[in-house]
């Protein structure tokens, strides 16, 4: 393994020069740190971790707190989460550390734990409360840290987020103009950040097109397949209204609601349309639904590069303004939306 001593002799350059380059100080040239960060990749140069520290005041590592449950080895989007940050992490020259926490234990102290121990450098925050507590500790503590969403409409940290109300908005409203009036929302769990903000953008396109907002028709839960068949089958039981459109929140509640409408023998679209936000997992594609699923499009891996990018931005002390970021989304239409029964649609008339 290389040594600084290695890269410096290589470069011409003194041992002081190459350090601080790889700490990214900024009395070195632009050039010539990625000169020397090209050479120390290229010669396998790895900074010991209690070294880097004295001479920095930095470890070059970052981590994620995540709660245990019963299936995060089997856990896809988790997995995605994990690798991506990692990548991304490494391929900027730092450490990204995983704590798993017990399962019931208590966020704060865990964060105070690993604070203690003075050897991470900031954390990435994933899947933000409306008022979550790890957000006001970190932020009294002073460490980096870059949310994965937003709460409030003027939020004071690091993030990375989509427009969550905006994309619930414009599907919602997708479905609204082909003559849908009892349009039903799948949501994730209360109190979760992108799922406020996604029932604002519901609320919202349900107001402006005239469409009824009955309080059975948005439910919460857990954002997977399962969820999606048994709140199915409830909206299409019982003597409440049914709709005639529904929207998901990801693709694998969609998939759940194919799978209970033709369990009810209802046709999608002919019966019921049928729209998601695709945060495009691996495993699961849209495109491949029966009919094909129009969806909003983000895909998840997007958000790993701006995520490492802010918390090392937050790290080296960049204004504020450089590190609160905004993703984009598309609109993909496809085969899973007809005209409500009975009622022309806007696109029609």
């Amino acid at each position: 393994m290389a040594t600084l001593k290695d890269i410096a002799r290589a470069l011409d350059l003194s041992i002081t020069q190459v350090s601080r380059a790889l700490n990214d100080h900024s009395d070195v040239s632009e050039d010539t740190r990625q000169r020397i960060k090209d050479a120390a990749q290229a010669m396998n140069y790895h900074p010991n971790a209690s070294a880097r520290k004295l001479v920095s005041g930095r470890s070059g590592m970052v981590g994620l707190v995540v709660p245990q449950h019963r299936d995060i080895g089997q856990d896809g989007i988790f997995l995605e989460v994990v690798a991506g940050l990692s990548a991304q992490f490494s391929g900027r020259g730092m450490q990204f550390v995983l704590h798993i926490m017990a399962e019931n234990e208590p966020a704060i102290p865990v964060y105070q734990k690993l604070i203690g121990k003075a050897l991470l450098d900031g954390f990435v925050l994933i899947d933000p409360q409306d008022q979550d507590p790890r957000i006001d500790f970190l932020a009294r503590t002073g460490i980096a840290f870059v949310v994965h969403g937003r709460s409030g409409r003027a939020p004071g940290y690091p993030y990375f987020d989509i427009e969550n109300e905006q994309l619930a908005y414009g599907l919602t409203a997708h479905v609204a103009a082909r003559g849908h009036r009892r349009i039903a929302y799948l949501n994730g769990t209360s109190g979760r950040c992108y799922v406020t903000r996604r029932e604002q953008g519901y609320h919202r396109a349900l107001r402006d097109s005239g469409a009824e907002d009955l309080p059975h028709l948005h439910l919460n839960g857990e954002m997977d397949e399962a969820t999606g068949l048994t709140a199915t089958i409830r909206l299409f039981t019982g003597d409440a209204p049914r709709p005639t459109a529904i929207v998901c929140g990801n693709v694998r509640l969609a998939r759940g609601v194919y799978q209970a409408l033709s369990a009810l023998n209802l046709a999608v679209p002919g019966d019921v349309s049928v729209v998601a936000h695709d945060d495009e997992l691996p495993s699961l594609r849209a495109s491949a639904f029966f009919p094909a699923l129009t969806v909003t499009r983000a895909p998840l891996r997007d958000s790993w590069e701006p995520l490492a990018d802010c918390l090392a931005g937050a790290i080296a002390g960049k204004p504020l303004a450089e590190l609160q970021r905004i993703g984009s989304f598309a609109f993909i239409e496809r085969n899973s939306v007809a005209d409500a029964p009975g009622i022309q649609s806007a696109s029609n008339r």
